[in-house]
């Protein structure tokens, strides 16, 4: 079943105004057959933190009614279009009629093209990436009538631990956190920090403290991964149930599931807390390396084999939606 962000239908708003044809059926079937058209568009975001270019795909089955956005954050190395490409979200995101942004960083914002995950003056709110990223987001929700608690960020590696820092600091924004092969926040404070972080994993006591609304998390991450430690997912968890006081709150539940998809085996963890509101999805997918699970080998950093991420983040955001919205 495809996923649905906007409801049963699925029929493509039509476009009002003179578009120069006599017939008014005419004008009707022209817009409608515009608005299946999907668009992949470059934009750049201006503000006195700086410029941040990004892409915007506006799928074709996107009908403007109870719009939803997901924001991308690419690993290091990696380019908006080589990481639509390698997750396929967009392929994902005209199933579920919902707006995907892919801000991309610069070599000149750091070597590499790397989000500045570590970097404190970079984790604040209205600061360095952090601010220019929240920036980018607020001009597409007011472009397209995004309401507060439908926008969700996701990411990988440097990406992931970027989309993290936003949950934290945006929480009025993002209303739900993907972490794919990401770190938690504050686990490092400078470059050899980081890389201790990645080799060894942060433990919890090494992580910032998060404020008491913290949002929801999704963590994807390869026990075989040779770039950021598998530990670093538990941490995150971790962190994020601590953050809401869920790790000893009466009447949490936690439900462990084992299986295999598209040949690779995984363990799943959702964490309830008292009422069922999911706060916690942990997905640890067994052999897997440094890359996207259910990915596309059209880009980098990609795994086609295990649970597509990409899918399954879209279900947990859909769900946290519809959540906040009861």
């Amino acid at each position: 079943m495809p996923l649905s962000f906007h409801g049963a239908t699925n029929d493509p708003a039509v476009m009002p105004g003179d578009i120069g044809v006599t017939s008014s059926a005419a004008a009707s079937a022209v817009a409608t057959t515009a608005a299946r058209t999907p668009r992949f568009l470059n934009r750049t975001f201006d503000s006195s933190q700086g410029s941040l270019a990004y892409k915007l795909y506006i799928p074709a089955s996107f009908t403007g009614h109870d719009p939803t956005l997901v924001v991308m954050l690419h690993g290091c190395g990696q380019s908006a279009d080589d990481f639509a490409n390698g997750t396929d979200m967009n392929r994902h995101a005209e199933e579920a009629g919902c707006l995907v942004m892919y801000p991309e960083q610069t070599t000149f914002g750091m070597v590499g093209g790397c989000w500045n995950w570590f970097d404190k003056a970079h984790q604040q709110r209205g600061q360095g990436d952090a601010a220019l990223i929240a920036g980018a987001t607020r001009e597409v929700m007011e472009a397209h009538g995004v309401p507060a608690g439908r926008v969700f960020v996701a990411g990988l590696s440097a990406g992931a631990a970027m989309a993290v820092v936003l949950g934290s600091a945006y929480p009025d924004i993002y209303a739900a956190v993907g972490c794919h092969s990401g770190l938690p926040l504050g686990c490092a404070t400078d470059t050899a920090t980081a890389m201790e972080a990645m080799r060894n994993g942060a433990s919890i006591d090494q992580a910032a403290v998060l404020a008491q609304q913290a949002v929801p998390v999704i963590v994807f991450h390869g026990d075989n991964d040779q770039t950021v430690h598998s530990a670093n997912g538990h941490t995150v968890v971790r962190h994020t149930l601590s953050a809401t006081c869920a790790n000893d709150a009466q009447g949490t539940e936690v439900v462990k599931e084992t299986g295999m998809l598209h040949g690779r085996d995984f363990t799943r963890e959702v964490h309830r807390g008292p009422g069922g509101a999911v706060l916690a999805e942990h997905w640890v997918i067994h052999g897997a390396g440094h890359a996207w699970s259910g990915g596309s080998a059209r880009g980098s950093y990609a795994d086609e084999k295990g649970p597509s991420a990409s899918a399954e983040m879209l279900r947990f955001f859909r769900n946290v939606g519809y959540a906040a919205a009861a």
